[in-house]
């Protein structure tokens, strides 16, 4: 533990201690690491299966909800440190999956994969906004996506919260955001909103490439990223997704593994090629990196994605 701890302090701020040859490249051609679903270490398996999952589990969450919940959060779950715990491991995209339940008469906000989380949005956001506090010279790029049984009445509601908590730390959209520029305009905040009510703020940035392979096999997801940078990277941010998916198929044929089983036997590999990999603005080069269970080997996976910043 103590050991996790140290690898955790080096991390916390290593957006200020990268070389002054980096303060003033665009963050896109940075190396940059992610966690996928975020907020799938507090899933609910209390709550309700999401209304968006496949049919046959939304009925069988009627008959055998004390099966189904359960099941559905062992794979649904990615990650275990908290939002603070993945900011000091160095995480810097938030990838942030939105909704609101159904029959749920507040205007609360929750995460959703499979099932909601217990953390409500604004319970979240505030760590975040907390944590920025006591962390000035590190930026946080977030993405919010999915908007689950979300009406135009609360994103307009859920926007003015955004802007009303991160205010002057969001950088607009029309910047070319460097470290040095972030720190000039104390700009903390690179916010994604992926749906069209979010276009006509300039604080907020419209969705980016996420490289996903959908794939459950560890060389499938590496073949499959290894096409995508071969056809070029995009302008601008984009995530290459080193996590693996599950379907019902493979699901019903391990019935005794889960999500975190999965990926700690494949991330000997997938760990090896994000070693090989590099920054910059060139066609294969990549930036953000995101990963299911960051923590489970110390801090190594963040450690790796940082130090590409300075591979020769």
């Amino acid at each position: 533990m103590a050991d996790v701890w140290r690898s955790q302090s080096r991390c916390a701020d290593w957006m200020s201690q990268l070389p002054p040859q980096l303060l003033d490249v665009p963050l896109w051609d940075l190396a940059i690491p992610g966690s996928h679903d975020t907020m799938t270490y507090c899933l609910d398996r209390h709550s309700p299966v999401v209304r968006s999952e496949p049919r046959i589990l939304t009925l069988l969450d009627h008959v055998v909800p004390c099966v189904i919940r359960p099941c559905i959060k062992k794979w649904a779950t990615t990650q275990e440190l908290s939002i603070c715990g993945q900011l000091d491991s160095g995480i810097r995209f938030l990838d942030l999956r939105i909704a609101h339940k159904k029959k749920d008469s507040s205007w609360m906000f929750y995460f959703a994969h499979g099932i909601y989380s217990l953390l409500t949005v604004k319970e979240t956001l505030c760590e975040v906004a907390d944590w920025l506090e006591h962390h000035t010279n590190e930026v946080v790029i977030i993405s919010l996506s999915a908007f689950e049984d979300i009406t135009p009445v609360q994103h307009s509601n859920l926007i003015g919260f955004l802007m009303q908590l991160f205010g002057k730390k969001l950088c607009p959209k029309s910047e070319t955001p460097s470290l040095r520029t972030c720190w000039t305009y104390g700009y903390q905040v690179i916010l994604s909103y992926a749906d069209p009510s979010g276009s006509e703020y300039v604080e907020l940035w419209p969705a980016w490439d996420y490289w996903w392979a959908n794939e459950s096999d560890p060389n499938l997801v590496i073949s499959y990223l290894e096409h995508k940078k071969e056809k070029g990277r995009p302008a601008g941010f984009f995530m290459a997704g080193v996590n693996l998916t599950e379907d019902t198929r493979y699901v019903l044929s391990h019935l005794t593994q889960s999500m975190k089983s999965m990926t700690v036997r494949a991330y000997t590999v997938l760990i090896d090629w994000v070693r090989k990999q590099r920054r910059g603005s060139l066609k294969t080069s990549l930036n953000i990196i995101c990963a299911d269970f960051i923590g489970i080997s110390s801090n190594e996976f963040c450690e790796i994605v940082i130090g590409l910043n300075t591979k020769q």
